[in-house]
C-alpha cells in the first residue's frame, strides 16, 4: 500500500499534515499553517522537493538521536522527521518519504 497525507487541527486551530508510509506509520510533520489552504501548499512542496536528495538536511539532536527537515528550493523547513536511534535508521526514513512523498491521496481529520 502506498503513502498518504493526513491533514489535521491543533488545538490552537492550526493546520499541519503529516506525511504516512504505506503501513501507517508518520515519516514526516509538518510545520503549522495558519490555513487549510496553506497546508494544501505544504503538501505539494512535498511532493515536488521529496525526490530531490539535496532537499534533505540529516541533522543530530542534543540527545545524540538522528533526525532529518525536507527543505523546500528556498531552505524553508517543510517537514521533519521523528527521532533515530541511528543514521541508518534515520536514511531509511528519507528513504520513505521518497518513496510516498508523491502521494496524491490526502485524508481531511480536521
Amino acid at each position: 500500500m502506498n503513502g498518504w497525507f493526513d491533514v489535521q487541527k491543533s488545538k490552537a486551530d492550526d493546520f499541519y499534515f503529516v506525511l504516512k508510509a504505506g503501513n501507517g506509520e508518520v515519516v514526516l510533520t509538518s510545520e503549522m499553517y495558519s490555513s487549510r489552504s496553506a497546508a494544501d501548499n505544504g503538501i505539494d512542496s512535498v511532493r515536488s522537493n521529496s525526490g530531490d536528495e539535496a532537499c534533505y538536511e540529516r541533522a543530530m539532536s542534543k540527545d545524540g538521536k538522528f533526525h532529518f527537515n525536507l527543505k523546500a528550493a528556498n531552505h524553508q523547513v517543510i517537514g521533519t522527521s521523528q527521532l533515530y536511534q541511528s543514521a541508518g535508521s534515520r536514511d531509511e526514513g528519507i528513504a520513505s518519504v521518497k518513496h510516498n512523498g508523491t502521494s496524491k491521496t490526502v485524508k481531511d481529520n480536521t
